[in-house]
């Protein structure tokens, strides 16, 4: 008996995100806690951040980005078989997020499922999704990374309310026709979980919690080596990286793990996403904004070489490269 082979690999096949439309600035924040625009700037580099009112759900965000990834991709909700919603901001544990999204969304019946390695999220997701296409358990996978952190920030304490913020990115991964067209690379991933309490929510009455200058000092030493480990399991070298999408945590950090980089050999002329300015930290949702957004900037092309790395509560970390579509 022979089992049903496998596709080489797997691909991005489109792209989708969502925001709210209300904007939060520095001097909002300004007027009703002890900070200023420039402190903030100085410290993460966000100008502003998109906050999501009372009556729109993570989900709704979530179906947003996940169907006009579908629309880029060219595909309808029947070609759809598996959705994977990387979250850590759901209301409630049960029902799980997906099989709401992909419902709504019109997909029927997928695999559906709620990943939740927080920042990290969305590599989790790709890299998943990947996987399962390569394996031939799935065929077109929506991949979804959506958070309302709204709903868990205390909005009177600075170290947290100046930073998060919500919105929802998607990707559709799918198979790839050959070896040539393979256009997702193993991930590099990973956990330390001794630091799992500097980042947390204590329970279901708390706030989110942060100590931000633990997460600065990890994030500065241990993310680089991350990127440049998912860059060797692609096969490549740093200079071959034509973009770099790192989680949307801290402008400081993402400036220290692109110059690491370049260290190393990577160009510099490599385009390094920076998002968090206009858009704070979103979480899971981070990574797939930035790249939305980049490409509608035109700072991101299709062909392009991009290394994705997320990495925050957990801690849990994950990297690949891919080949936009």
């Amino acid at each position: 008996m022979k089992l049903t082979p496998t596709v080489p690999g797997a691909r991005l096949l489109g792209l989708g995100s969502a925001q709210p439309d209300k904007i939060v600035t520095n001097d909002d924040l300004a007027a009703t806690m002890d900070t200023n625009d420039q402190w903030i700037r100085e410290r993460v580099g966000i100008q502003e951040r998109r906050v999501a009112d009372e009556k729109t759900l993570l989900v709704d965000m979530a179906v947003e980005a996940g169907t006009r990834a579908l629309k880029d991709a060219g595909l309808e909700p029947s070609d759809v078989d598996t959705v994977i919603l990387a979250t850590c901001t759901m209301p409630t544990p049960i029902p799980n997020g997906a099989a709401q999204v992909a419902d709504r969304i019109g997909i029927r019946a997928p695999a559906a499922f709620d990943l939740n390695a927080a920042c990290a999220g969305f590599c989790y997701g790709v890299g998943t999704a990947a996987d399962l296409v390569r394996a031939g358990s799935s065929k077109n996978v929506l991949v979804i990374g959506a958070e309302k952190l709204s709903d868990w920030v205390d909005w009177t304490d600075r170290s947290t309310a100046i930073i998060f913020a919500d919105g929802a990115g998607a990707a559709v991964v799918g198979p790839a026709a050959d070896e040539a067209s393979v256009g997702i690379g193993p991930v590099a991933w990973g956990s330390a979980g001794d630091l799992a309490p500097v980042i947390h929510i204590k329970d279901d009455n708390a706030k989110l919690f942060q100590e931000g200058q633990a997460v600065f000092r990890w994030a500065t030493t241990k993310i680089a080596p991350v990127a440049l480990r998912a860059i060797e399991l692609a096969g490549l070298t740093p200079a071959d990286i034509d973009v770099l999408v790192p989680h949307q945590a801290n402008l400081r950090i993402i400036e220290a793990v692109a110059k690491k980089l370049r260290k190393e050999g990577a160009r510099e002329d490599l385009r390094v996403a920076d998002d968090i300015v206009h858009s704070g930290n979103t979480s899971s949702a981070s990574i797939p904004l930035a790249l939305d957004h980049m490409r509608a900037d035109g700072r991101v092309r299709s062909g392009d070489t991009v290394l994705l790395v997320g990495f925050g509560a957990g801690l849990s970390y994950a990297g690949q490269v891919v080949i936009f579509p």
